[in-house]
């Protein structure tokens, strides 16, 4: 499929801005569950993914009502927000945490939904032969931006592609190969799935993308505009440089009056206060995951003086760096 209102020889924007999106590290399981159960999921700061392997299910957040979710489809939770996934809605829920896990390695695990029990509850004796009647594939992605960077924050809480198996044949090669890596349990099984679930996340993006209404607003609409999505990729790939109104209107090819009204319309934010975020979230990274030095991260991004950057960076981000460090 072709994104749509996107002409052939506009450069591929969303290619563009999946470029800056790198996982380091990833929590990989294969569920096998037998109906009826239901699992909630907690809010973490990584994105979540789920795959429906097998048998039809269902997904709801807080303040949601309840999804139908098919085989083949998958979901990609950007910001890791709470969830449940069950056989059936009415199903009460367990935590994560109850269910047995066989680990094979610290990022690696296997999950049988035939011991999903609370304490003390009584359920019916399952035939230990039986099929299951779901198999789901869900993980952690650690994407290497921060939670609530601006290009995160545009993303809605849930992706969903759906019946992204026969739409993409690729990615059910692609959760073969994670399978076997989980089951073999081979040398280096961690940085291959790391890689596949990087890719897979960035299917599901594409599959949302090309499938959303065309309506759509935020991020959606964004990356869809292949003016805007020329600039978010410029400068997203490049958030040290110091990009003025004319820069960027350049990279739209605009004048500054109809650039900034049809970014602050279509973004939600003036150019200037997008750029200052991407910038500063940059920023955060670079501290708290890097260990750069405060000092030199204000050089690289084009501040006269540590003490400016750092009145910059706590007035947006609600901080001084010192406690991103620490954090």
């Amino acid at each position: 499929m072709e994104i749509k209102d996107v002409p052939k020889d506009v450069p591929d924007t969303l290619t563009e801005i999946l470029l800056g999106l790198r996982l380091d590290g990833v929590e990989y399981g294969r569920y096998v569950m037998r109906a009826p159960w239901a699992v909630a999921f907690p809010a973490r700061r990584e994105a979540t993914f789920h795959f429906i392997a097998q048998g039809n299910c269902w997904m709801r957040m807080p303040l949601t009502d309840w999804v139908h979710l098919n085989p083949g489809d998958a979901l990609l939770l950007p910001r890791g927000t709470r969830h449940v996934v069950a056989s059936a809605p009415e199903v009460p829920a367990v935590d994560i945490d109850t269910l047995t896990r066989k680990v094979l390695s610290p990022d690696l695990y296997l999950v049988d939904g035939k011991h999903d029990v609370k304490p003390g509850e009584q359920i019916a004796e399952h035939d230990d032969a039986a099929l299951p009647s779901h198999v789901l594939f869900c993980g952690a992605l650690r994407f290497n931006l921060d939670p609530l960077h601006p290009l995160l924050a545009m993303m809605p809480d849930v992706m969903r592609a759906c019946d992204l198996g026969q739409s993409d044949p690729a990615v059910l090669a692609m959760l073969e190969a994670m399978e076997r890596e989980v089951t073999l349990n081979r040398i280096g099984a961690c940085g291959i799935l790391a890689r596949l679930a990087d890719v897979l996340s960035a299917s599901i993006i594409r599959a949302w993308v090309e499938c959303a209404c065309s309506d759509a607003t935020g991020w959606i609409a964004a990356v869809r505009c292949p003016q805007i999505g020329r600039v978010l990729a410029a400068v997203h790939l490049q958030p040290e440089r110091e990009w003025s109104v004319a820069e960027l209107a350049e990279v739209m090819g605009a004048s500054r009056s109809s650039f900034i009204d049809k970014f602050s319309s279509t973004v939600g934010e003036t150019p200037a206060k997008y750029v200052a975020r991407v910038k500063m979230f940059q920023a955060r990274q670079w501290i708290a995951s890097e260990g750069m030095r405060v000092a030199v991260v204000a050089s690289r991004l084009g501040y006269d003086s540590e003490a400016s950057f750092s009145r910059a960076f706590k007035r947006i981000i609600g901080h001084p760096p010192s406690k991103a460090r620490s954090a």
